[in-house]
């Protein structure tokens, strides 16, 4: 059997705005937390251990506070894909909620690059059809 992908970790400063932010994002909640850190998930989506052996379940995004701030361009990041609205109203929702867009050199690209609050870079790629005109 393979690994699952259970959970994505996200270095942060600010855990209340981060949470706050992908959790008004992604339509998740928060589910667990400790000193330090908090991770959400979608609704109803705590897997147990049989369910993920099963078959791969979305990731959880966890928060934990570091001191030391972003330097450079994410290795890693999150793309998003709209799945009842266009790209660009998607864009512009993100956008209302505290995300900033971002040129790391994209050039002309299908998808539109932001940065979350603490400048965490993510991409919002062409919605799901029908949704995209």
């Amino acid at each position: 059997m393979t690994s699952r992908l259970t959970e994505v970790i996200v270095d942060c400063h600010d855990l209340a705005r981060m949470t706050q932010f992908w959790c008004e994002v992604l339509g998740y909640e928060k589910t667990n937390e400790g000193d330090g850190w908090i991770s959400i998930r979608g609704a109803g989506q705590e897997p147990s251990d049989r369910a993920l052996a099963a078959n791969p379940q979305p990731p959880a995004v966890s928060f934990v506070r570091v001191p030391e701030g972003k330097l450079a361009k994410n290795r890693v990041h999150i793309d998003l894909t709209p799945i009842d609205r266009s790209q660009t109203d998607e864009v512009d929702r993100v956008l209302s909620l505290g995300a900033t867009r971002v040129d790391i050199g994209q050039g002309k690209t299908p998808w539109i690059v932001l940065a979350d609050p603490e400048g965490n870079e993510f991409c919002v790629m062409p919605a799901l059809d029908p949704f995209e005109r």
